[in-house]
């Protein structure tokens, strides 16, 4: 195919100042505060009315020279695209410690606008990529379908990339490749993507994407399998596609989460990105219909590796607003979802997870930046497995046929170890509604692979209500790590 044209390029200043002015030794002390083991770190580098009246839309990534790239849109309201929408980024070289000065990556006069980035680094070759949505009269509802890279009608798909660690951008569009002419809004999938490391389709860049074909929301993978030179679609996975993010299995497939509510869905690939089985809910992740993140703890590792299969994902894990935003890890390539912490009870919106490590540290930090106070902040956290607190041992939580008020009935709850070395003894325990009562159980010694099951004896007051009542099993090993299974308890009258 032949190569795009390259459509401009913006120089940041040569001088890019830190924003923590300091002595070298008041950085290195704030460095090594903002990242004691066990605590969660966090920032606003992005305040609406600061710069720009609003910022939106995070993107993160890091380097292969270890530097942290936070990009977002800076827009005139809160409206998406058409509007003149700009894309800015800020840089940090010590894992989000500091930030220098926020730079523009692409902006241009009105009616010109760009939003919804996505970073994606070719670990290979070292360039970045900053993937999002170009308009001038439509956006993605109102758009034209056909991909003529010139129609204001058409809203087209760029990307940005820096081959000088982000200090620098060039600018190419790629609507008339990946854009097949009967869709009609297509856009990049804002957070991060990812390139596969292993097996038959290894070095392949995947960006996810959203399109829309006769009047239905699908999603689709964006690929190259020559760094970039050239892009492909594969086939739309869908109805019922949004905002949707992908990461590679140890297995070798790859999964597709994607924004749905009340629970998120996901597919799988054993093709590279190319098609992808249909959609299916998991319920082990609710989700009230906002983009999210998932992402491979540990991706360089090999298959026999005791972290190959660990994700970690973060949304806000909530069915009816945007709040609670929460960040869950699994053990098992995302089967099941035991471990979880929140991070914002209160609001928060978009948020896009990436590794600061390599992920076999004995307590790697994980960056995620979000949006914050209802969009009033784009937030940058980190954390480590200490303050995650959890153990890979999904928990699961079998009831008895009903729970009769005013008696007292054994709920079986079932942990499975799936840590690669021995767990000692530890306690079971039921989330239950005020006036309830139910002991915590003893779980004994567990194996790698071994599991037990707990007769958990739940009382019911007589004045309960019939009806459905949801519980959470915690499992609690070594006082501090903890994972968690969600369950439903049916009452019945006495």
């Amino acid at each position: 195919m032949q190569r795009r044209a390259t459509l401009a390029t913006v120089t940041a200043g040569a001088a890019l100042a830190l924003l923590a002015a300091g002595t070298p030794a008041a950085h290195t002390a704030g460095r090594q505060a903002a990242f004691a083991p066990g605590t969660l770190t966090s920032q606003d580098i992005a305040t609406a009315g600061t710069g720009s009246p609003y910022y939106r839309i995070p993107a993160l990534t890091k380097t292969t020279k270890g530097t942290l790239i936070a990009a977002y849109d800076a827009r005139p309201t809160l409206a998406d695209l058409p509007g003149n929408l700009g894309v800015v980024m800020r840089r940090s070289t010590d894992d989000g410690a500091t930030w220098q000065t926020q730079q523009v990556v692409r902006k241009d006069p009105a009616p010109k606008g760009y939003g919804d980035p996505s970073l994606l680094v070719d670990r290979e070759t070292g360039r970045i990529f900053v993937f999002y949505a170009a308009s001038v009269n439509q956006g993605f509802f109102g758009s034209a379908t056909g991909n003529d890279e010139s129609d204001p009608n058409v809203l087209q798909a760029d990307y940005s990339y820096s081959d000088d660690d982000g200090l620098t951008w060039k600018h190419e569009r790629i609507t008339a490749e990946i854009k097949n002419p009967a869709w009609a809004g297509m856009f990049a999938s804002s957070g991060e993507g990812v390139q596969l490391r292993h097996g038959k389709y290894a070095g392949r860049l995947i960006q996810q994407y959203a399109v829309r074909h006769n009047g239905a929301n699908y999603a689709v993978s964006a690929y190259s399998d020559d760094h970039g030179a050239t892009w492909k679609t594969g086939t739309p996975v869908g109805p019922g596609g949004d905002e949707n993010k992908t990461v590679e299995l140890s297995d070798g497939r790859v999964m597709l989460n994607n924004r749905s509510a009340p629970y998120r869905t996901v597919a799988h690939s054993t093709d590279g990105g190319v098609t992808y089985t249909p959609f299916q809910q998991d319920k082990e992740l609710p989700d009230p219909a906002n983009n999210g993140s998932v992402m491979r703890f540990a991706p360089d590792v090999p298959a026999t590796h005791p972290r190959a299969s660990w994700l970690m994902f973060s949304n806000t894990a909530t069915t009816d607003s945007r709040s609670n935003l929460t960040v869950r890890l699994s053990c098992d390539n995302g089967q099941n979802w035991p471990v979880r912490k929140t991070v914002e009870a209160g609001s928060a919106a978009y948020s896009t997870l990436t590794p600061l490590g390599d992920g076999t540290a004995p307590n790697p930090r994980v960056g995620l930046l979000w949006e914050r106070a209802d969009h009033r902040h784009v937030t940058y956290s980190s954390f480590d497995l200490q303050w995650l607190g959890g153990v890979c041992a999904p928990v699961t939580v079998t009831p008895p046929a009903s729970l009769p008020a005013g008696r007292t009935t054994e709920v079986t709850v079932r942990v499975v170890s799936q840590n690669d070395k021995d767990l000692p003894s530890g306690t079971v325990s039921l989330g239950l509604p005020p006036g309830w009562s139910a002991p915590a159980v003893a779980v004994p010694a567990l194996e790698p692979g071994q599991g037990a099951n707990m007769r958990i004896p739940v009382t019911v007051p007589a004045n309960a209500t019939a009806g459905t009542v949801p519980t959470t099993a915690t499992y609690l090993v070594r006082g501090w790590q903890r994972s968690h299974g969600d369950g439903t308890l049916t009452v019945t009258a006495p």
